[in-house]
């Protein structure tokens, strides 16, 4: 079985967010322990198994993502890194279509080597900050809101960049405010340097403290920016430590994600 580690939302590798990705064969019979314990050996944020669907189905292939704790409903970064295998081994080309827990995913890929996501837009609803989220996460929030069952999330918009930079948070507390975590945002404070908004990620509750780039976020971070902005169209950073950049265009329903990927490791998985 090969498989293979993609950094994602990048063009460089050791940047971006690295997935791994793991291509099943038609025939496979998907086995929920086992891509758990994969996805524990490997230690990434996430690990994506894709399947071929059933022909004259609504999807090309299936997709699930698992993180080194659990399974979950949404993942961009993986699903970007899955679409960019499936282009650069030549299993697909032009438009892909994946059923996940989370509906029809659509992964377009450009002739630059940039690939479309087409993901569902988070529902964001204004939310009173937990009494605990100011201490927990490091910094005084303007304001916060709750982005809905799929993604999970609390989005905390802070005063600006450096103070989203600068975060230290304690995950422990942060783990008992939200469901699956913070993404902590504030507008870029020179958009010059190529992106209109920052972010950080702290996922906890699903084994992750830092997520480098997280696609599923920029489904909230779209919409909130956007409508302040008064643009559809948007870049955003992801300022961890490996840092990477999001395309954004809003359209209503469906948010469009669209980010480079780089393939650094492939190899052959030895366990029976």
């Amino acid at each position: 079985m090969r498989i293979r580690i993609v950094d994602a939302f990048t063009d460089r590798p050791f940047s971006g967010n690295p997935a791994a990705v793991v291509l099943l064969d038609a025939d496979a019979v998907p086995d929920t322990a086992r891509f758990q314990l994969i996805a524990m050996e490997m230690n990434l944020s996430e690990t994506a198994f894709a399947r071929p669907a059933a022909p004259g189905g609504p999807a090309d292939w299936e997709l699930r993502w698992f993180t080194p704790a659990t399974e979950v409903d949404m993942c961009g970064h993986a699903t970007l890194a899955t679409a960019h295998v499936l282009h650069t081994t030549g299993t697909a080309s032009g438009t892909v279509r994946f059923t996940a827990r989370c509906g029809i995913l659509t992964t377009t890929a450009h002739p630059d080597g940039s690939i479309t996501l087409d993901f569902p837009t988070a529902p964001l609803t204004p939310a009173t900050a937990p009494a605990e989220l100011a201490a927990a996460l490091g910094a005084k929030p303007l304001s916060v809101h709750d982005t809905g069952p799929q993604v999970g999330d609390l989005l905390v918009e802070l005063a600006d960049e450096a103070t989203v930079r600068a975060l230290v948070p304690d995950l422990a507390a942060l783990a008992r405010v939200s469901r699956r975590g913070v993404i902590a945002t504030a507008a870029a404070e020179d958009p010059a340097h190529g992106y209109d908004f920052v972010s950080r990620g702290f996922f906890p509750n699903v084994g992750i403290p830092e997520d480098p780039v997280t696609g599923s976020a920029h489904t909230a971070l779209a919409p909130f920016w956007s409508a302040r902005f008064g643009r559809e169209e948007l870049t955003g950073l992801q300022a961890s430590a490996r840092s990477g950049l999001v395309r954004t265009s809003w359209r209503g329903d469906r948010t469009l994600l669209t980010g480079n990927a780089v393939t650094v490791v492939e190899g052959e998985l030895l366990t029976p």
